[in-house]
């Protein structure tokens, strides 16, 4: 891939206003980069793009989890200001390879605070929020009440504090760029009308790779076999919520508070080919869909550079428009999709506790305690005993998010729940 930039025209509609807008032709000075969640897909998707244009896009600041070793690696490459572990001591044995490498001038930092710092770093003009869960919500708020620009791809924070973040946004003058391949999609086809225009949105799904299997086989599926996802390479937590089309049912929570829209409005639909990300209906019957190749590395760049588009090697080959498939979803097969439309309708507590039950319930089905089936029904016994209660701040969100993950337990531990 080789640079060549354009000069901008403002697009007729924008999520929020973006900073910083290209104002001629010439190469922008290099965007100082957070990525939080530096050594998951999204993180190293975001360091290839920035190999790829380093006239652009620098790392300045990582928050790697618990991968140590590709952690360290990371730190020989890039040589960040900042770089942040998951704890104490992963923290110091990362800055003890460090000194036995030569490698110095990197701030080794741990916890929340450590990523909250990494987020919020002076120099930093653009965090990517990358950690999945709720692990990365008070960096990813932290960073937009710095006024950072935010790269979304940790749909988890818009789900348990979307209004806050939104809020935030607003009031900081920042602009959530999302990189989820959907709603970035949907962001790239927003730009074709006004908010106003919109009669609804289509989240496309590809069904996962349980899209055929008989009902009556859903008891014995496997975590092995919920994780063989049909189109893309993910995590563990994101392919088993694409198998039960949890996963798009945070997405709809997300797309509802990114583009202020009400649930009836975002709508899925089932499209196994994955070759369209997601469609935007205009009030006029015009349908505006975006395609792509199936890869990260695509909404990521666009999040990076936008409003600009770089010019890039991720092109699409139309012979995959040869055969497309859009099916409605089944919610006897898929109840986590229910529950989600019944949780975004409700909104506050019940967001929150939809995607901690869910985290629970997943992490349960991993190592083998529970059923796949089970996890809807541990979702929705937490959902049935959530109050109705919308979040202040960042500390109640975490509050009822603990306590949602503790009703979680209780349930697959066969105590009755009540509250």
């Amino acid at each position: 891939m080789r640079l060549s930039a354009r000069v901008h025209q403002r697009p007729a509609y924008d999520l929020q206003q973006a900073s910083g807008d290209a104002k001629s032709a010439k190469i922008p000075n290099v965007k100082q980069i957070a990525i939080l969640g530096s050594t998951g897909s999204i993180g190293t998707s975001t360091l290839d793009i920035c190999r790829l244009y380093p006239e652009r896009y620098r790392p300045v600041a990582l928050a790697a989890g618990r991968n140590l070793d590709l952690a360290l690696q990371q730190c020989t490459e890039w040589r960040p200001t900042a770089i942040s572990m998951a704890d104490e001591q992963l923290a110091g044995e990362l800055a003890r390879r460090l000194r036995e490498a030569g490698v110095t001038g990197i701030n080794v930092l741990h916890g929340t605070a450590g990523t909250v710092q990494v987020a919020t770093l002076r120099e930093v003009n653009f965090v990517v929020s990358a950690i999945v869960g709720v692990a990365g919500l008070q960096a990813t708020y932290a960073a937009v009440c710095a006024g950072k620009t935010i790269g979304l791809a940790n749909k988890e924070a818009m789900v348990a504090a979307g209004e806050l973040i939104t809020a935030a946004a607003r009031e900081h003058n920042v602009a959530l760029l999302p990189i989820d391949s959907e709603h970035n999609a949907i962001h790239q086809c927003m730009r074709g009308g006004t908010p106003a225009e919109v009669r609804q949105i289509w989240l496309t799904a590809s069904g996962g790779p349980f899209r055929n299997t008989p009902l009556a086989d859903f008891e014995r599926i496997t975590p092995a076999e919920a994780l063989k996802h049909p189109t893309w390479v993910m995590g563990q937590r994101i392919t088993i919520d694409s198998a039960t089309m949890l996963n798009k049912g945070l997405e709809i929570i997300e797309a509802c508070r990114l583009f202020d829209l009400p649930p009836d409005k975002v709508r899925v639909t089932v499209h196994p080919q994955s070759t369209i990300h997601s469609l935007v209906e205009y009030v006029d019957g015009s349908i505006l869909a975006q395609l792509s190749v199936t890869d990260m590395r695509l909404p990521i760049l666009y999040a990076l550079s936008y409003p600009e588009r770089v010019p890039s090697e991720l092109t699409f080959d139309l012979a995959a428009l040869s055969h497309l498939e859009f099916q409605q979803p089944d919610l006897e097969r898929f109840p986590c999709l229910r529950l989600a439309y019944e949780a975004a309708r409700a909104g506050g507590a019940h967001c929150i506790a939809l995607n901690a039950a869910d985290e629970v319930a997943v992490d349960a089905f991993l190592r083998g305690t529970l059923s796949f089936t089970g996890i809807a029904r541990t979702i929705e016994r937490v959902l049935e005993s959530t109050p109705a209660v919308t979040p202040g701040d960042i500390g109640e969100v975490l509050t009822i998010d603990a306590n949602c993950r503790e009703t979680a337990l209780g349930v697959l531990a066969g105590v009755a729940v009540s509250r």
